[in-house]
């Protein structure tokens, strides 16, 4: 199989559907000159496992396609390349190195949450976190919630400092997208250190609601609307 950009833009036409077309439109949030094509998520995926072996030079050349599904397939054909058992660090840095390269075409939730996990996160796991601070400090939304997905991975290793530092530097950030990036965060420190995560909210003098919904989803019902009973004056996205 030739795995270029140009055939796996070809292979993804012929799962074409107008329905889907409306639904993407409906929910895409990124640039307004993106394209949609219209097909199905599941599609996307399995087309960019096919072509998980693309050149880089070729994943690259889909995140200049101005196709929405062509984006979203090459931060799903980097997230299988950093899930490859004998990928070297060499490797990973590569992934790594293109996705913030070409951070403005990673320019929706969906596009950020496919891959920043194990594409940032996996490869900063041993390395200074220093890069995820500038990130959350960043003018631009996706690169902020870039900063606060990444933890994920970190979190899932059970190393949670970092996911409560980032939270803490996008507690008043503008955007509602971010304030339900970081509750997921907090809320998967939660099943990693449940104290933690409490004294955590306790410490806030106020959480938007959104995120203190989300951080507190898994906790003990009573603890849970004793939290979210103390937010009642919870920041609105946007304010504060």
């Amino acid at each position: 199989m030739d795995l270029t950009a140009r055939v796996f833009i070809d292979t993804l036409r012929t799962f074409q559907s107008d329905e889907e077309r409306t639904k993407i439109s409906k929910y895409y949030k990124g640039g307004g000159e993106t394209e949609v094509i219209g097909v199905r998520m599941k599609n996307t995926f399995d087309t960019a496992a096919r072509f998980a072996g693309m050149p880089l030079a070729e994943v690259e050349a889909l995140l200049d396609s101005p196709y929405y599904e062509a984006r979203m397939g090459a931060v799903s054909i980097l997230d299988f390349k950093a899930r490859r058992k004998r990928i070297t660090d060499d490797e990973r840095r590569a992934l790594y190195d293109l996705y913030l390269e070409r951070h403005d075409r990673i320019d929706n939730w969906d596009l950020v949450d496919r891959a920043a996990p194990r594409v940032v996160g996996w490869y900063l796991l041993d390395k200074p976190r220093a890069p995820l601070y500038e990130l959350a400090r960043s003018a631009d939304i996706w690169e902020r919630r870039t900063a606060i997905t990444a933890t994920f991975w970190f979190i899932r290793q059970g190393d949670i400092d970092d996911a409560l530092h980032i939270a803490g530097l996008l507690l008043d950030d503008a955007e509602e997208l971010i304030h339900k990036s970081v509750g997921t965060a907090l809320r998967e420190v939660g099943k990693v250190d449940q104290e933690r995560l409490v004294r955590f909210l306790r410490e806030q003098p106020a959480l938007p609601r959104v995120t203190l919904r989300y951080a507190t989803e898994k906790l003990p019902p009573e603890l849970r609307a004793e939290l979210l009973g103390a937010g009642d004056t919870a920041r609105s996205p946007g304010k504060g």
